[in-house]
C-alpha cells in the first residue's frame, strides 16, 4: 500500500507570502490582520503550518498552483485561521462553514478583508450555496467529516477546466480504527472519479494522520 509520499518538488510561494524572519525563525506569512494570535512584524502575520493543513502543504514544499489572486471556494472555514491568510494574497474567496459559533468568530476576520465572504452553509450540500459561488480557480477542502472524497466530488461543479483541489484528508474522521494508509489509499482512488490526483504526501509532523492532495477536475467529470 501507498503511504501517501509522492512528493512535489519545493515551489515559489504564492504572490502575498513570503518567508519572514519573526523572533529569530523565518516563517510563511502574509500581509493581514492578525486572527488567532499569531506573531506579527508590521503588516506581516505569521502563518503557523501546526494550525493550518494549507501552510503544512506550503511548508512542504507541495506545488499547490496557487499563484496569488486567485478565485477560491475555501470548504471548511471554521473560524477562519487559513482562510484569513488564503484571502490576504487571494482574489475572492468564498468561505463555508457549516458550525454556527466558528462562522462568528470568522466575522472578525472578514472586518478587514472585504474579498472574503463567509457562507453558513454544509459543504456536503453544495445546492445551498450554488447560486452565490462564481466558478473557481481554488477549491481548499478542510473539512473533518466523513466521506471527504464524496464532498470534494460535489464540489467540483465550481472548479474551472484548470483549477486546482487542495485537500486534506483527515484519516481519523473517515475511521477512526483503520490504518491512515488505507484510508488515503481509498480517499484517492474515490477522488479519481472526479479528479487527476496531481501529488499527494503526508502532512507530517505539523498534523498526525493527515494527506495532502493536489489534483485537477478531471475530464470526464
Amino acid at each position: 500500500m501507498s503511504d501517501g509520499s509522492n512528493v512535489a518538488e519545493p515551489t515559489g510561494l504564492p504572490s502575498g507570502v513570503e518567508r519572514r524572519p519573526f523572533d529569530g525563525t523565518e516563517r510563511l506569512a502574509t500581509r493581514g490582520e492578525p486572527v488567532y494570535g499569531e506573531p506579527t512584524d508590521g503588516e506581516w502575520r505569521a502563518w503557523n503550518p501546526n494550525r493550518s493543513k494549507l501552510g503544512a502543504m506550503l511548508e512542504l514544499g507541495m506545488d499547490t498552483g496557487l499563484a496569488g489572486g486567485e478565485t477560491v471556494l475555501y470548504l471548511g472555514a471554521a473560524a477562519g485561521t487559513t482562510v484569513s491568510h488564503v484571502a490576504d494574497f487571494a482574489g475572492p474567496t468564498y468561505a463555508v462553514e457549516f458550525a454556527a459559533r466558528p462562522t462568528r468568530e470568522l466575522l472578525e476576520a472578514v472586518d478587514s478583508r472585504p474579498r472574503l465572504f463567509p457562507l453558513l452553509k454544509d459543504a456536503r450540500k453544495p445546492r445551498t450555496y450554488a447560486h452565490v459561488v462564481e466558478p473557481v480557480d481554488i477549491l481548499v477542502q478542510d473539512v473533518a467529516t466523513r466521506g471527504q472524497a464524496a464532498v470534494a466530488a460535489a464540489n467540483a461543479q465550481f472548479l474551472r477546466a484548470d483549477g486546482r483541489l487542495l485537500l486534506a484528508v483527515k484519516a481519523r474522521s473517515e475511521d477512526v480504527t483503520a490504518d491512515p494508509r488505507s484510508v488515503f489509499d481509498d480517499v484517492r482512488d474515490e477522488l479519481r472519479d472526479s479528479y487527476e490526483v496531481l501529488a499527494s504526501r503526508r502532512l507530517d509532523p505539523y498534523h498526525d494522520d493527515h494527506l495532502g492532495v493536489v489534483a485537477r477536475p478531471s475530464g470526464d467529470r
